[in-house]
């Protein structure tokens, strides 16, 4: 017996060139949305119906960099530079991390980012079971990795290794399809060359796409060339990285040659506004990116850098800043920002099922209460969401057709319990 579900009186977020709303109904039936339309469509009277009225709906967001577990060390360490902050502050910490820490940490994050409509999220991180746990029980989708830095003797780098093919081996697939996964070395400055090579053969072996991060900061690139006498996006396509489908975390500094060597390889890049800008790491070339044809994506990085996994923060900046540094307005255009949000966001993690309010697609969508001041007068709805709207505004959030979000509250997470699980664990790791 399949669910069905009728929207009516609602205004749809399809962010076609030509027509960025339609006014009207949604038919959802099961995981998957069936029509969108002016016209009330048949075969829907067996159908629960939702009066739209007021709401603005949306493709969920997809956040495509992240590590979740991280909110537990959100404003432990700021406004520092990169290698200093995970060498003397992250590191350190991140040492002492169990697979409970992980457990609470990803839940604290998953319950920020469902509350604020982000229906897909990227994880690179250890104890990724806990993860994927996490994953499963919130009814978020999840692009699933267990990273691994290679600085360690060859018996630790084996066991990574080893634990990175199990996971993804063990997850992919899993929670109804809503659990894909990855390979992922931790990024060419912290993985010898020979370990990359290691993980792009476990990715072929696997058939996964790979996620690393690169070109993160000036030095990065500096020391890449000091180290191995190339560049990094040279590097990792001499390693053969780029003979798996990959996306790459930054890519902050690129040279215009580079940026025509991801493109021929339809390398994608996660954007991380907010974290680059916290970290002072530079501002990515995303007008040269999306002008070469590049997919590009956002991502708000873990807590730790950003310090929040507000997705519509990352789309604002997206449209913003590359105004603001180029002296053109017309960069990254508020309809670009925010499909970079959401349909840039699924083709980046490898998933051509959602992302989109379009039939056929995935039900993962969420709903923005307009009846307020900031979505008045009723000009441009795409405009509002880019330039206006924020987490708050989430009324409801689906996801595969099932609904864990309602009037602001998760209906599949106990939020109390997390805040304060979450804090016991912060205040755990201090004392260790």
């Amino acid at each position: 017996m399949s669910r069905k579900m009728l929207i009516e009186n609602g205004t749809f977020a399809v962010l076609e060139q030509d027509q960025t709303v339609i006014d009207g109904f949604m038919l959802v039936e099961d995981d998957l949305l069936t029509y969108i339309g002016s016209e009330r469509p048949d075969h829907c009277d067996d159908a629960e119906v939702l009066d739209g009225r007021g709401l603005l709906f949306l493709s969920g967001l997809v956040n495509t960099h992240g590590h979740a577990a991280m909110s537990l060390l959100r404003g432990y360490g700021d406004d520092m530079v990169l290698q200093k902050w995970l060498q003397e502050k992250m590191w350190p910490m991140e040492a002492k991390f169990t697979g409970s820490d992980v457990y609470w940490g990803t839940a604290l994050s998953v319950l920020e980012m469902i509350k604020g409509g982000t229906t897909t999220f990227l994880d690179m991180y250890d104890h990724m079971d806990q993860v994927a746990q996490v994953t499963e029980e919130s009814g978020i989708r999840g692009v699933l990795m267990r990273g691994a830095i290679g600085l360690c003797p060859p018996e630790v780098q084996k066991q990574k290794l080893d634990e990175a093919v199990a996971f993804a081996r063990n997850w992919h697939g899993k929670a109804n399809g809503r659990i894909t996964t990855m390979i992922s070395p931790h990024a060419p400055y912290t993985c010898p060359p020979d370990y990359i090579e290691q993980f792009v053969q476990a990715a072929h072996d696997l058939d996964l796409p790979m996620h690393t991060h690169m070109s993160e900061t000036q030095a990065e690139v500096e020391q890449n060339v000091a180290d191995y006498g190339a560049r990094p996006v040279e590097h990792l396509l001499k390693l053969g990285m780029f003979s798996r489908p990959t996306l790459l975390a930054h890519g902050v500094h690129l040279t215009d040659e580079e940026i025509e060597v991801l493109a021929a390889h339809k390398v994608a890049i996660s954007h991380n506004p907010g974290s680059n800008l916290k970290l002072a790491s530079g501002v990515a070339r995303v007008p040269e990116l999306l002008k070469a044809g590049v997919t590009v994506s956002l991502g708000t990085d873990g807590a730790a850098s950003n310090n929040n996994l507000d997705m519509f923060e990352e789309i604002r900046l997206a449209a913003l800043i590359h105004k603001g540094v180029s002296g053109d307005p017309t960069a990254v255009p508020a309809l670009e920002a925010l499909r970079m949000g959401t349909e840039y966001g699924a083709q980046s993690v490898f998933l051509n099922n959602t992302g989109k309010l379009a039939a056929g697609m995935k039900a993962d969508f969420i709903a923005l209460n307009t009846e307020q001041a900031h979505f008045v007068p009723r000009t441009d709805y795409v405009s509002h969401v880019v330039y206006s709207a924020g987490p708050k505004d989430v009324e409801h959030v689906w996801v595969d057709g099932k609904q864990i979000v309602k009037h602001g509250v998760c209906l599949t997470l106990d939020e109390e319990r997390i805040r304060h699980e979450a804090q016991a664990a912060f205040e755990g790791l201090l004392s260790r």
